[in-house]
């Protein structure tokens, strides 16, 4: 039987890599001044972290996905759907945290309405 997107997501809560965890701990609870959402399915993918308010989407990649075609398409997909995809690999994010975290902050400044 096909799981449903709703059970897959759920699934992946359940089983986040250690490099999701961390980035978790941080994006949470609007640490970098926006609410993200986790293993959020939306269409027929699950995104690691994403904010909708400010179309950011935070994705953390082990080796499986180097030159993927299918995160190809993903990609594409979400972008023309007005979506910035930030994605990092599990080593950027355990041996330059500061810098990851910096990337993220940067793009959803960049993404807040100017304020008057």
């Amino acid at each position: 039987k096909v799981m449903a997107m709703k059970d897959i997501a759920r699934k992946l809560r359940r089983n986040m890599t250690p490099e999701e965890r961390i980035l978790w701990k941080l994006l949470r609870r609007k640490h970098l001044g926006a609410k993200f959402r986790r293993q959020e399915p939306v269409s027929r993918y699950v995104l690691d972290f994403v904010c909708f308010e400010y179309k950011i989407i935070v994705e953390a990649d082990g080796s499986q996905h180097l030159n993927s075609p299918t995160d190809k398409v993903r990609d594409e997909f979400f972008a023309s759907q007005g979506f910035r995809i930030l994605r990092f690999w599990n080593s950027e994010i355990r041996n330059n945290l500061e810098g990851v975290l910096t990337i993220i902050k940067n793009a959803v400044d960049e993404n807040k309405p100017p304020e008057h």
